[in-house]
Order: C-alpha cells, then sequence, then structure tokens
C-alpha cells in the first residue's frame, strides 16, 4: 500500500479482522439485532473511556478483563488487561470464572470486548450476566460504541501492544 504507513495498514488490519469476528459472533447468536436483545445491565453500568483511562494511574486502579479475541487482543490492548478468551465460547467463559472465583466480591471489575460496536457484540452479555451471578457488585462494562480501535486507540489512551 503506497503511501500508507506502517501502523496505518496495521491499523487497517486490525479493523478488518475485528469486523469479521464481531461478524462471526453474530452470526453464531443467529444473526440477533440489538433491538432483539435486552441488556442485564443499565446506563450506571458503562464507564467511559476516558475515566477509565484516567484511573489507570490512580490508587484505585480496576481490574480489567478482555472477554473477547485473541486476534484482537494481541495486537493492542489496555495496559493490564487480562485475557480470558472470548465470553461467548463456554471456554471463555469458564476461563473468566476460574479467574474471578478468588476475587473479592467488592473489587471493582471493568470488563470490555471492542470487537465490533458494543451493541453487536456476543461476548460482554455473557461475561457481565455471569460475574453478576458470581456476587460482583462493582462489574463495569467499557462503553466502546463503535470498537475498541476508535473508542479507544484512536482517541490515544494507553494501549499495551505484545
Amino acid at each position: 500500500m503506497a503511501g500508507l504507513s506502517a501502523s496505518t495498514c496495521a491499523r487497517g488490519a486490525a479493523v478488518f479482522a475485528a469486523l469479521v469476528v464481531c461478524s462471526l459472533g453474530v452470526a453464531a447468536e443467529g444473526g440477533r439485532q440489538s433491538a432483539e436483545r435486552s441488556t442485564p445491565w443499565t446506563r450506571s453500568d458503562l464507564i467511559a473511556p476516558a475515566d477509565l483511562a484516567k484511573s489507570l494511574s490512580g490508587p484505585d486502579r480496576p481490574t480489567i478483563v478482555y472477554v473477547g479475541f485473541k486476534a484482537l487482543y494481541h495486537p493492542g490492548h489496555i495496559p493490564g488487561a487480562t485475557f480470558h478468551g472470548p465470553a461467548s465460547q463456554p471456554e471463555g467463559l469458564d476461563d473468566l470464572k476460574r479467574f474471578a472465583a478468588p476475587l473479592s466480591r467488592e473489587a471493582l471489575l471493568v470488563i470490555y470486548c471492542g470487537c465490533c460496536p458494543f451493541e453487536h457484540c456476543p461476548n460482554v452479555t455473557p461475561a457481565f450476566t455471569a460475574l453478576r451471578a458470581m456476587g460482583f457488585t462493582k462489574v463495569r462494562i467499557l462503553d466502546l460504541p463503535t470498537n475498541f480501535a476508535t473508542d479507544w486507540v484512536d482517541k490515544a489512551y494507553p494501549v499495551d501492544r505484545q
């Protein structure tokens, strides 16, 4: 791609991968649209990217959990976020539960995926529901209405690239 920087090409590839992965997740759900879903959370259960970014360097740093696809975690994720696989898959959800089991039920947990527009994400609802069922009272969802690249990376919030 003549004239494009390596980072621009890499970002484009990441966005393309996110769209493919998300479309596979939506297809696996039977193609349900957001109007057909009800969410188990309220607006107060969401955290804005700017607020999470500020908390990353503070004394009350939350536990950050990535509940999406491995292909999107490794190129870049929120610093300190742990990977547990897609919560839309039994293996990912089981891994999330094993990780969370020893944590205090009062711990502030922030979950995120960012694979696609938030309203279509196949991973956030199962993760949120499982953690609440385990008794966690402070589960927050990172509000990424478009995707991780647009709503976090493009806004120059911190990213750990492994």
